[in-house]
């Protein structure tokens, strides 16, 4: 009976086994490739069929830059235990296509006939809104898809609503599940575009949005949908159905928003064309005003030299009446008993006369009086 082991000496006596097993070095397996991800010059992914499947692994960089999803492959490497994290793998030293895998199939065969009915067509798309106020978005409700799509559009525009339709994303149903999504949002009046997501994924994660009912549900919406499903390289059939496609869903939601900023420019701008306008308008309205004045000036200048000039005839006129003035031209008033003489008649012989000069009078008394 075996002592004790450590976990590092049962890590290492595992990977012996498999070091020393000649019959596992440089062997050829078939299956098809799903759950590609890349880390700078090493790709993993899985191979299955339909019973099984084991992670590989390729650190031959020009081995894998054509891999695609669903590819049927015969791959030629070794069985290797990773002792630090208690995983096996499969080493990759060789790929070679066998054919395409029944996905993949699958996939081309739908792409093919949806396009000859005119799905893809360009003049089918329809126009991005750039006034959106309500995003609809038809994903899971779990994950980070929809964290992801929020964080993005209230950070770029706390403004924007965001009317969430979670719908399963993968497995038995989710098909029906996102054609009834869409169906249903393209006929809700406040929704002005559509977002379709989910995360990246196998060929077989993503086989929901491959279908022809989900395809022709995007076609037949009546709101602009962009379609923001898997990661950047991978594309689905409603990525060519859709009126937009974004490689992630969190560039869905940029595609979607402006910037704070950028609305801010807008309306500085618009301040500074009002401000222009309001001294233009001013500049021109004290520019009247000050003719008006002018010319009120100027009308009352001559009003009052019309009013001067009647005033000096009126006071001269005046002048020539003023008793005073005609007796300094040399002449004399007289009066008999408080009463203006001016006829020789009205001479009263038994009466003194008052002669009125302009600087006194004379007192007389008429002692014959002559008519002539």
């Amino acid at each position: 009976m075996l002592d004790t082991l450590t976990v590092s000496q049962y890590s290492n006596y595992i990977k012996q086994i498999f070091d020393a097993e000649e019959l596992l070095h440089n062997i050829k397996i078939l299956g098809e490739v799903f759950g590609i991800s890349r880390s700078r010059n090493v790709v993993y992914f899985s191979l299955k069929d339909e019973l099984a499947t084991i992670s590989c692994v390729c650190f031959i960089e020009p081995l894998f830059i054509n891999l695609q999803e669903g590819a049927k492959v015969i791959l030629t490497g070794s069985p290797n235990y990773y002792v630090k994290g208690g995983r096996l793998s499969f080493n990759v030293s060789k790929i070679e296509k066998y054919g395409q895998g029944e996905l993949y199939l699958q996939f081309l065969m739908m792409k093919e006939k949806l396009e000859k009915e005119g799905l893809f067509d360009a003049d089918k798309k329809k126009a991005i809104p750039k006034n959106i106020k309500t995003i609809g978005v038809v994903t899971s409700k779990e994950g980070a898809v929809i964290h992801d799509i929020c964080s993005v559009c209230w950070r770029r525009d706390p403004s924007i609503n965001i009317a969430i339709y979670p719908v399963k994303v993968q497995g038995n149903g989710a098909e029906d599940e996102i054609a009834k999504a869409v169906e249903n949002l393209s006929n809700f009046e406040p929704i002005d575009v559509i977002i379709v997501a989910r995360g990246g994924g196998s060929m077989e994660d993503l086989s929901a949005y491959n279908t022809e009912k989900v395809a022709r549900a995007v076609f037949a919406c009546e709101k602009p949908l962009i379609s923001a499903v898997g990661h950047e390289t991978d594309f689905t059939i409603i990525d060519f159905v859709s009126d937009l496609r974004a490689p992630t869903p969190s560039a869905a939601a940029e595609l979607l928003t402006s910037e704070l900023s950028s609305k801010r420019g807008v309306f500085e701008r618009l301040c500074d064309t009002f401000k222009l306008q309001l001294n233009s308008f001013l500049t021109e309205q004290t520019y009247k005003l000050t003719n008006l004045e002018k010319s009120f000036e100027n009308l009352a200048d001559g009003i009052i030299k019309t009013k001067e000039y009647e005033l000096g005839i009126l006071e001269t006129s005046l002048q020539q009446l003023d008793p005073m003035a005609i007796l300094k031209r040399g002449f004399a008033k007289i009066e008999q008993n408080g009463k203006v003489v001016d006829n020789v008649k009205e001479v009263v012989l038994s009466s003194k006369l008052d002669i009125i000069f302009q600087n006194g009078k004379v007192i007389a008394q008429p002692i014959e009086v002559k008519d002539e």
